[in-house]
């Protein structure tokens, strides 16, 4: 701070020079400016007053008169130091360098293996005349590692089954936009009790994910901070931009250097272009501000992400995923350019919040697949253990297992019956 001030005085008065010796903090003096004080050598300011107790080229004895004036001579100058940095932060705490955890959690060559096979599986799915339908089917968020892996279990089991017709990629979603606040998911808050211990939700998450993908079954989450793909996006192998950030500079340049088939959600307000535009941006090699794996702030350089597409979730008009709807999102990537490859969030807006209509979304889906369309190549549908949400914060005890605490969601057995519903519907597409 000494050092801040000293460069701030002297650029703006070159004839002076502070030495390391020259301030020294003193209690607030209780009154902004030049107090009596000041003739003891004391420059009163609201915030931290500092005692000048030497100038190069100014005597002590000046300073006791209170005048600081240039070496070369001039008018006196009075220099209130006022703190401008970190006003509003309490406190700042080390993280791991995303190096530091890849080497505490690694993933193995079979997890490496895994998961490029899956990002080259969902690539075909998405822009091929692949017959395979992709489902990116979990939770609305994990707040409960024990129930996930419960939840991940049974999805394994059950995309084994599906698996000549369907392809199951589960959500693992660690992070949550909020629109004003609340909980911000595992790796903000692993503890659900506000401490906010990132070093540890990081360690949960990529051990989670491990724990997925161990299972035979591919991982997909939101991101949401830039600097989270350091830690975790190797182990990830389809991942979304949601609506309220599709629109951001710093998530599309974020998207362009991911590895991963992204889809970028169309607006809150449905629109289709703002996921158009974010697409043809982060298929641009961009230059932008990030960490390197050893934590150091650096100038990231990328090539841009060529495996991005749209995803339809509804928006403040009502939900966009009827034959009107994809046909216009149809006509909007044709004239962008862009393949048409349309992947249909079934819960939100589409479901008018509704999370136990999901299902009506999904048959909907499958009646236009069934009448010819071949664009419409995924669905996203939020599901858990039990159906609904439940209230959050409350005491950790209290909360019901396998329960929601953000968006609601369809129960497992809804879910079950409803993806081999998709599993059957699919069949003439193989005859």
């Amino acid at each position: 701070m000494v050092e801040f001030e000293n460069s701030a005085l002297t650029q703006a008065h070159p004839g002076l020079f502070l030495g390391p010796s020259s301030l020294t903090l003193l209690p607030p003096s209780g009154s902004f400016g030049v107090t009596k004080k000041a003739k003891a050598g004391r420059l009163g300011v609201s915030d931290r007053p500092l005692f000048l107790s030497k100038f190069g080229g100014v005597t002590r004895e000046a300073a006791l008169e209170g005048r600081l004036a240039r070496r070369n001579g001039g008018e006196p100058i009075w220099q209130f130091m006022q703190k401008t940095s970190d006003i509003n932060v309490v406190e700042t705490r080390a993280l791991p360098s995303p190096a530091q955890l890849l080497r505490e959690v690694p993933k193995t060559d079979v997890q490496a293996e895994f998961v490029a096979r899956a990002r080259r599986e969902i690539h075909r799915l998405i822009f091929t005349d692949e017959k395979r339908l992709l489902l990116i089917v979990g939770p609305c968020s994990i707040h409960d590692v024990k129930a996930g892996r419960d939840y991940a279990v049974r999805l394994a089991e059950l995309a084994r089954a599906v698996a000549d017709r369907v392809m199951i990629v589960m959500r693992v979603y660690f992070e949550k936009p909020r629109t004003t606040v609340g909980w911000k998911g595992l790796i903000m808050d692993p503890h659900l009790d506000g401490s906010h211990d990132i070093a540890t939700g990081l360690r949960t998450a990529r051990t989670f994910l491990r724990e997925v993908l161990d299972l035979g079954l591919p991982t997909a989450t939101e991101l949401l901070d830039p600097i989270t793909p350091q830690y975790i996006a190797d182990l990830i192998c389809w991942s979304a931009i949601g609506a309220r950030t599709a629109e951001s500079q710093t998530h599309r340049q974020m998207a362009s250097g991911l590895s991963m088939p992204l889809g970028f959600k169309n607006g809150t307000d449905g629109s289709i272009h703002t996921a158009i535009n974010a697409i043809k941006a982060a298929a641009q090699p961009q230059t932008f501000l990030g960490i390197n794996l050893d934590g150091a702030a650096s100038a990231i350089v990328t090539r841009g992400n060529p495996d991005c597409h749209v995803v339809l979730r509804g928006g403040t008009a009502g939900p966009n995923f009827s034959p009107a709807h994809i046909a216009q999102t149809e006509a909007l990537l044709a004239k962008a350019g862009l393949p048409k490859a349309i992947l249909v969030d079934c819960s939100h807006d589409n479901s008018s919040k509704q999370p136990a209509r999901q299902p009506e979304v999904v048959h909907a889906l499958l009646a236009q697949i069934a009448a010819g369309n071949t664009s419409i190549m995924g669905a996203m549908i939020e599901s858990n253990l039990e159906a609904g949400n439940q209230p959050f914060p409350q005491p950790k005890e209290q909360l019901r297992y396998g329960v929601s605490i953000t968006d609601g969601c369809i129960d497992w057995a809804t879910t079950e019956r409803l993806v081999r519903d998709v599993h059957a519907a699919l069949a003439p597409r193989f005859a």
